[in-house]
């Protein structure tokens, strides 16, 4: 026997509206997005972040800024909740977010990478995940200055993920093993 399941609608999904978002307890979790190019992506990055309570958003480099069109395609009205900054230069964010005892993670494949389905982030502790250009990755100079390196496992031909599929991944990985903030 086949149990039928009726697809929800929008207003039976009981989300927060932008005032209770913006009032809403956040996660531990910090984005820094390093040179992306993709407005597309950034876009991406901002509804996801909107999905798992991200505290904020730091672009940084090329990396666009809202509003822009194609930044609001994807990112449907998130930009308009998750909080947000732009600053020219990466390392300066990570130098900012160090002294406010922030832990750094690079996401890029480096020797001696934490997988990430090894990571076992603590609880109360704030981390931010930076995510590098899409052609070129998180450079060297943030590589060296992260506090820590994770790498998303895998076992394909290709070399490396979409970063919005990246920042997916660790972003729901690292909330699932953090204590809910809801």
């Amino acid at each position: 026997m086949t149990t039928m399941n009726r697809k929800l609608k929008n207003s039976e999904l009981d989300r927060l509206n932008v005032s209770e978002f913006k009032q809403a307890k956040k996660s531990l979790i910090t984005i820094v997005l390093d040179n992306i190019r993709s407005l597309n992506n950034i876009g991406s990055v901002f509804r996801t972040s909107d999905a798992f309570l991200v505290e904020k958003i730091y672009l940084c480099g090329i990396s666009a800024q809202p509003p822009h069109n194609d930044i609001r395609k994807t990112a449907l009205g998130s930009t308009e909740t998750v909080d947000w900054e732009y600053h020219e230069n990466t390392f300066e964010v990570i130098e900012k977010l160090k002294s406010q005892n922030v832990t750094v993670c690079a996401i890029e494949q480096t020797e001696n990478a934490t997988r990430l389905n090894d990571f076992e982030p603590q609880p109360d502790t704030r981390y931010a995940f930076i995510f590098g250009n899409e052609v070129k990755g998180v450079s060297q100079e943030v590589v060296s200055a992260s506090d820590l390196v994770i790498e998303i496992p895998q076992y394909g031909t290709k070399h490396s993920l979409n970063i919005s599929v990246s920042a997916g991944v660790v972003i729901w990985d690292v909330f699932s093993k953090l204590e809910k903030p809801i």
